[in-house]
């Protein structure tokens, strides 16, 4: 059989297996997908994960239970040589090993993008992933708890004090989000007020939301304002030391929580660990119809899409233009990558990747959004309520869209849940610690021996 070797379990690489899995012929191919995590993350829900408004298993879907007659591989791929058509994987545990293949498909996926900043890699926190949106519920929520029981002061304030860098969607929906969430707990802690939190948003340009118009990112801005935030435009982290901290503009603060959202950069095994040709970016070259390589030098049996890839974007006038790196286009790319490769095994018609914008909505917290279309902008309630609908509609299989929907209605009627479990972190302390104990406290009397 052929084998089909599919980089990345994300939004283009589920969609390309599982639109595959629908288009082979029984024996004609074997598809093998590589990615140390047994799940797809839908990350348009993370935000709503971190405000506890969406449980984070629904945010994940099971690559298992949806892919099944794929090969999945728990594994990173370090180095990719298509000159030998192979690639080396280092599985979760074992040694690397090399997997060949026949025809290659790249969609790693793109990771945090980050700076030498002092303090930044033991400080701060990222919103890419299920456990990180968890994360950062749950040191929000603990830190209400610590903060009830002490009386007003620096260690009160640094407590409730949360600090996003990074002003694009992820940023912000977040944000908004954790503001949101934190807003409401209020009502169940008597001891704390609004005056004691402080939400900071930091971001090196001069606006935020760069997917909406100027006007609709000035009406967000002013709309946390209202909510008590605060947005630092034109200004960049300095230092996040022991949690402390330092803007730009000269400002400090001391923050017990340091959320980074400040981009994304392309896959190290794209950028540094592959013979296929990279743009001056790191980015995969592609054709428009999502084969790898230009029309004057392509490369053969190899095809790639999502973050990675450098997407030639027909929708839009003019040359040069690219996909924007969203899940909306990398959804319809590995649909359109499952089709096409199909067509390329059965002798059928390529056809190019095309997608026109259905305009970017956001959400800014319980019963607040934007959406923008062209020049169409609805703002508030509304505008959630569509990022709500959207969602639900583009999150796969029917499995997860009524689990989501279960919660929202539950929560619309009785609330968040708002339990932290950040001892799930580290489930051994509690085992620890009694064991600790007893040893320190010698043998009680009921451990010893009957007469």
């Amino acid at each position: 059989m052929r084998e089909i070797v599919i980089v990345g379990g994300g939004y283009a690489g589920f969609y390309t297996a599982w639109g595959l899995e629908k288009s082979l012929r029984a024996g004609e191919a074997r598809v093998t997908v590589v990615d140390p995590r047994p799940y797809m993350t839908y990350q348009p829900f993370l935000p709503e994960v971190t405000a506890g408004s969406i449980e984070a298993r629904h945010a994940a879907v099971s690559l298992r239970r949806h892919l099944r007659s794929t090969r999945l591989i728990a594994g990173t791929v370090t180095e990719i040589r298509h000159a030998d058509r192979t690639i080396t994987v280092r599985p979760v545990g074992g040694a690397d090993y090399d997997l060949g293949y026949d025809t290659l498909v790249v969609t790693a996926g793109a990771v945090t993008r980050t700076f030498p900043i002092p303090g930044l890699a033991e400080q701060a926190i990222g919103l890419k992933h299920v456990e990180e949106a968890v994360a950062i519920r749950d040191r929000l929520m603990t830190a209400f708890d610590q903060a009830a029981s002490l009386p007003p002061g620096v260690e009160r304030r640094k407590l409730l004090t949360v600090t996003f860098v990074g002003g694009g969607f992820s940023g912000v929906e977040g944000f908004g989000e954790l503001l949101s969430l934190a807003t409401a707990m209020l009502k169940s802690y008597p001891e704390l007020s609004l005056d004691d939190l402080s939400f900071h948003l930091v971001e090196a340009r001069g606006r935020i939301l760069p997917e909406v118009g100027d006007e609709p990112g000035a009406w967000v801005v002013r709309s946390l304002e209202r909510r008590g935030a605060r947005v630092h435009l034109n200004t960049q982290l300095v230092s996040a030391v022991d949690g402390h901290v330092v803007l730009s503009s000269g400002e400090e603060f001391d923050s017990a929580l340091i959320v980074w959202t400040a981009g994304n950069a392309s896959n190290p095994v794209v950028h540094n660990h592959t013979d296929l040709p990279v743009d001056e970016r790191g980015l995969l070259v592609v054709r428009p119809d999502l084969r790898m390589g230009t029309d004057s030098e392509p490369v053969a049996d190899v095809w790639a899409a999502g973050d990675d890839a450098a997407v030639p974007d027909l929708a839009l006038p003019g040359p040069g233009a690219r996909t924007v790196p969203n899940a909306q286009h990398a959804v319809r790319q590995g649909k359109r990558l499952a089709k096409n490769i199909a067509a390329d095994l059965h002798g059928g018609r390529i056809r190019n990747y095309r997608h026109s914008s259905l305009g970017v909505v956001a959400t800014l917290g319980l019963g607040r959004g934007i959406f923008q279309y062209k020049s169409l902008v609805i703002k508030g309630l509304p505008a959630w309520l569509m990022h709500r609908g959207y969602h639900v509609l583009a999150v796969p299989t029917w499995e997860r869209k009524i689990r989501v929907l279960t919660v929202w209605l539950t929560a619309a009627l009785f609330g968040r849940d708002l339990v932290s479990l950040a001892s799930v972190q580290h489930p051994r302390d509690a085992f620890v610690a009694s064991s600790d104990m007893q040893g320190s406290g010698g043998s009680r009397a009921s451990d010893r021996p009957a007469a």
